[in-house]
């Protein structure tokens, strides 16, 4: 496809996510995302057959944007897992800040106008969410393998109330126009119900994460201390 094809369909594309986090789905015409995309009333057509397909690949483009957000954050193996989960969810927490909470999450906006209208819709955002949560389930693994949190917690059961309660966060934050809502969702989320075992706690008391325990291990195993001692940082 030549470049000005491509770059063309891209800015409707921007334009679309901008507008219908702005106005919704059903408020938004064609000829409002033209405007906002600043192309020819042709060009539409040229490139999505319908406004339903067109507002399908605004949504994919949006949770690729997420994916790749989560790759960074989720991806970052230096971190400890419930870091690189805590970091994610903070950053998206200034972004929705700068914002004044007016936009909120696209996928969870198209949730509530179109689940029970297009049958489409439905199944593609049912579709992110469940890769959300796995991504979610994926790190919060690794937590548990790492002795952060306990062991005979379901994962995916918890990542799936991560993942709920933090779009009612950011639904009650769009409400509020206040980041309230999703500041309390972190604290309680990192503060009481992702809490280490007892053990890990002791651990931590101490200066040393579990975490960190399992990677000076795994970089120097010959020198690890003897079972029952800690490590001191230097």
């Amino acid at each position: 496809m030549p470049m000005c094809k491509k770059s063309t369909r891209m800015i409707l594309l921007e334009a679309g996510q901008r507008v219908f986090l702005e106005k919704g789905y059903n408020h938004s015409g064609i000829e409002t995302i033209l405007q906002a995309a600043g192309v020819p009333k042709g060009s539409f057509y040229y490139y999505f057959g319908s406004k339903e397909e067109f507002g399908l690949e605004v949504l994919d483009r949006f949770a690729e944007e997420i994916g790749a957000n989560f790759e960074r954050c989720l991806g970052d193996l230096s971190v400890p897992p419930l870091e690189r989960l805590r970091r994610y969810f903070e950053e998206v927490c200034v972004r929705l800040e700068s914002q004044q909470c007016r936009n909120g999450c696209l996928v969870g906006n198209l949730s509530q106008e179109l689940a029970d209208q297009s049958e489409a819709f439905r199944s593609r955002l049912e579709g992110i969410f469940e890769n959300w949560r796995d991504r979610y389930a994926e790190c919060l693994k690794l937590a548990q393998e790492a002795g952060d949190i306990p062991p005979e917690l379901d994962a995916r059961a918890l990542a799936e109330f991560c993942l709920g309660s933090w779009q009612g966060a950011i639904l009650r934050a769009k409400a509020a126009r206040s980041i309230t809502p999703i500041r309390t969702f972190i604290n309680i989320l990192f503060g009481y119900v992702l809490r280490p075992p007892a053990k890990a706690v002791m651990m931590q008391a101490s200066g040393q994460t579990v975490w960190e325990r399992h990677q000076a291990v795994d970089r120097d195993s010959s020198s690890a201390p003897p079972f029952g001692t800690e490590r001191t940082q230097s």
